[in-house]
């Protein structure tokens, strides 16, 4: 009877623990799906996105590191978080080569008028308010370095055409649409040819792009004059200057090719470059960290990413200006809906991340105490598109706790995305990786493309009017949802890292080794 009567007990008390856990599990979901439901109608009904890409992207413009637009850019966030009651603060992680880009005119003066589509280099030399006018030249196929030092003095008082002539402007895409296949590979095999010849050219000097630039500065150059088309119609990559004296221009194909095929036909054309420019000596690089702080676990981290810096050739717009207002509207909106946190809440908008993760790497070296309490970073940084890619990034377990936070969002959003489990680390690209390297848990949100690699990545088209605001929308939804269900979980995340494949060498795969930030930018 005795043992009857334990039993039932037992079973009894087994019977009401699921009940419990069954009623308990029914009230969290219901409680993550109410507040879900809040997010999408603020998101959808009182969206900020545009008022604050208005004012980063149109008002303060890119955010080249150095540059007084990059400090704008700091004291502009710090200033929109308190308004929002979010704690911000500017964080110094080094120092880097001030300066200040001015205004570009680039003409074609001879043999006829013509104005050309270009711009000055990142920390490209001043021409000091003047006009310098010069006669252009090619870097002609030498026979070997001692032939290259023999033709420099020709350099003099000239502009040097540093890049390969392009046998067409127009993509592949357009190509492929449009032209004969036989037209199409004929296109593409004189493509081949022209880099391989003018790869050629420079490597039978006995110098690289760069230290090819210096030589033709020492020897008394007018100016370096390149095109690095990005493959697609108007489109340029526009990165920095690797002279010290005389401007470095790129101009776009179109006006490029006009050059190149003037000088190479002995028409001897003349341009003229003003290119105004401001040394600022050395100035104070920083990150923009904001918090929610957390009531039950402040000690423990949720983080949202994304670098703030950007290329100067068009206005940083997709590169990371929508990563950017993405997670300053998810912070915006968890403040407003999500004030206690049971983790703390940071968000890192990171410096100097185009010249190698440097403020992210900074900051993890100089904050442990948070990367080794890190339940989860989220980074976005491929452009405008909707996040479609989700990886483990190496993570044994990331399967488990990431589906886990995905399922309360909305089919239209966790439906689109694909995810790869246990993935593999990430070892550069984005500022994800400087927080995988320490062995903390950090993730890409990975974006469709929209043509970001061609068109807006580094490139002198990255604008306003390419960013995409539905999937912007898309990705704070996601990314709040995220933020809120990492704080909310009762489990830590773990951190066992999965055995990484052979790769083609038949060597096991390691895991990424971390980095020091650069934190003297330019200045050595």
């Amino acid at each position: 009877m005795i043992q009857q009567l334990y039993t039932r007990t037992k079973k009894a008390a087994i019977g009401l623990s699921a009940v419990l856990l069954l009623h308990s599990t029914t009230q969290a979901q219901n409680k993550d799906s109410l507040f879900v439901q809040a997010v999408m109608k603020e998101v959808m009904n009182n969206s900020q996105l545009q008022p604050l890409a208005q004012e980063l992207i149109d008002g303060i413009g890119p955010r080249l590191v150095g540059t007084p637009q990059m400090q704008k850019a700091h004291d502009w966030a710090v200033a929109k978080y308190k308004d929002w009651g979010v704690t911000a603060r500017n964080e110094k992680w080094g120092e880097w080569r001030g300066w200040e880009r001015g205004i570009s005119h680039i003409d074609m003066v001879h043999p006829r008028v013509k104005s050309l589509e270009g711009m000055q280099l990142a920390w490209s030399p001043s021409t000091n308010g003047k006009t310098i006018t010069g006669e252009t030249i090619l870097l002609p196929l030498l026979a070997d370095s001692v032939a290259f030092k023999q033709w420099l003095p020709s350099v003099k008082g000239r502009f040097v055409l540093l890049s390969a002539l392009q046998p067409s402007g127009r993509p592949d895409y357009n190509l492929e649409q449009w032209g004969l296949k036989e037209t199409v590979d004929k296109i593409r095999n004189e493509r081949r040819t022209a880099a391989a010849d003018w790869a050629k050219r420079i490597g039978n000097t006995g110098l690289n792009t760069r230290t090819l630039a210096l030589a033709l500065e020492s020897a008394g150059a007018a100016g370096i004059v390149q095109s690095n088309w990005s493959q697609g119609f108007g489109v340029n990559k526009i990165f920095s200057a690797s002279t010290k004296k005389i401007p470095t221009v790129d101009i776009a194909l179109e006006d490029y090719g006009l050059l190149y095929r003037l000088t190479e036909s002995g028409q001897k054309p003349r341009i003229s470059v003003r290119a105004d420019a401001k040394e600022l000596g050395v100035v104070p690089t920083f990150n923009t960290i904001a918090e929610i702080r957390g009531t039950e676990k402040p000690e423990e981290y949720v983080m949202l990413s994304a670098h703030f810096d950007s290329w100067d050739g068009g206005t940083g717009a997709t590169d990371n200006g929508t990563g950017t207002i993405t997670m300053m509207e998810a912070m915006r909106i968890l403040k407003k809906l999500y004030p206690n946190p049971k983790r703390t809440i940071l968000v890192g908008h990171w410096g100097s991340e185009e010249q190698g993760l440097n403020g992210s790497r900074a900051f993890v070296e100089d904050h442990p105490e948070i990367v080794n309490k890190l339940q989860a970073l989220f980074n976005q940084d491929n452009g405008t598109g909707r996040v479609v890619n989700l990886s483990g990034q190496g993570y044994l377990y990331a399967h488990d706790y990431l589906q886990r936070w995905l399922a309360p969002a909305p089919d239209s959003v966790k439906n689109r995305i694909q995810t790869s489990f246990p993935g593999t680390p990430g070892g550069g690209g984005s500022d994800h990786a400087s927080f995988v390297a320490a062995g903390a848990p950090a993730f890409s949100l990975s974006s469709l493309s929209w043509s970001y690699g061609n068109y807006t990545w580094h490139t002198n088209r990255d604008t306003y009017d390419k960013i995409v605001w539905d999937d912007v929308q898309n990705n704070v939804l996601l990314t709040v949802i995220l933020a809120y269900m990492a704080s909310e979980d009762a489990q830590t995340t773990p951190r066992e890292k999965a055995l990484l494949p052979v790769n083609s060498n038949g060597k096991r795969g390691e895991w990424p080794a971390q980095r020091k930030a650069t934190r003297r930018g330019g200045l050595d």
